[in-house]
């Protein structure tokens, strides 16, 4: 009697960080911010972000994988090292799109499709990225979460 196939984890968002696997991945944060908040960086200097929700693309390609470093941004108590850092420690984690073996790029390029959305900062989470503007994106107001479809632009 042969034992169960291999676990296939398909694209899709995640009820809690510890709902992510250990593999490596690409992940997309679905960020509420409620207040202004303002971020610095070498890169780009200092920028406002208004209240409003935003999505921004990275991937996980290190020890613990996609699981590892959601729960790093999840947390609010952490010491800035990513761009996406001073915006987590005051925005909610509202969701989280997973995609393993996927690529943050492709997930970037993606919410920059969906309508009305926007990049607020040029080089956000980006900087080792030649080819994107920025994997920061903001959306307006009431702009439901991407479905199955998001993963259809591979």
């Amino acid at each position: 009697m042969r034992g169960p196939g291999p676990t296939i984890i398909l694209p899709g968002f995640i009820e809690r960080p510890t709902d992510a696997p250990r593999a490596p991945g690409a992940y997309l944060l679905v960020l509420d911010l409620t207040r202004p908040c303002r971020v610095e960086s070498a890169r780009f200097g200092a920028a406002r972000l208004a209240p409003g929700r935003y999505l921004y693309a990275g991937s996980a390609r290190g020890p613990g994988g996609l699981r590892a470093r959601i729960l790093r941004h999840a947390r609010r108590d952490k010491n800035p090292h990513w761009h996406v850092d001073r915006l987590t420690r005051r925005a909610r984690l509202a969701a989280v799109l997973i995609w393993p073996e996927g690529g943050e790029c492709a997930l970037a390029q993606a919410a920059l499709r969906i309508a009305g959305a926007h990049c607020p900062i040029p080089g956000f989470g980006a900087s080792d990225c030649p080819r994107c503007v920025s994997h920061l994106v903001a959306l307006p107001a009431a702009t439901p979460l991407p479905g199955p479809a998001f993963f259809s632009t591979r």
